[in-house]
């Protein structure tokens, strides 16, 4: 046998220590990934229900009331608003003359089991939606729960 020969390339055992490792570091990654994209997702529902909100004050301003006739459209009825795929839906949930509230909730694809639905309403109260829970930034035990998610 000749021992003066180098040996080139990896083992498999090396190359198994490369995957294992590989696996190790995606499966902490993805999901912080996840989370990271669901909390952005929900940055941009935030907006959105605040540029609706704004809207109906200017509604408000110029009508006198928030449903007026005929009947004004919200012009944002998902978020996000750019053509993309609908990570919540936007409505009017209640709507009168000296009332609103306008509510975001989460579609299949944005499984947002920490805030669930956002409202806001006319007064500037927002509430989370989970679970059949409601939590409002009203309350001074929940507001801390509400502003982790608005």
């Amino acid at each position: 046998m000749n021992s003066n020969r180098k040996s080139s390339g990896i083992t498999l055992i090396e190359l198994m220590i490369v995957i294992a490792i590989i696996g190790i570091l995606a499966s902490i990654g993805y999901p912080s990934y996840q989370a990271h994209i669901t909390k952005t997702n929900r940055a941009v529902s935030t907006a959105d229900l605040l540029e609706l909100s704004q809207f109906m004050e200017r509604l408000f301003s110029e009508t006198g009331v928030y449903n007026p006739a005929p009947a004004v459209a919200l012009p944002i009825t998902q978020s996000p608003n750019d053509g993309s795929t609908a990570k919540y839906t936007i409505a009017a949930t209640t709507r009168t003359a000296t009332t609103y509230t306008l509510r975001a909730t989460p579609t299949a694809s944005q499984d947002d089991a920490t805030c669930g639905s956002l409202t806001i309403d006319q007064t500037g109260v927002k509430c989370t939606i989970v679970g059949g829970t409601t939590k409002c930034s009203d309350t001074a035990a929940q507001s801390a729960d509400v502003a982790a998610c608005w």
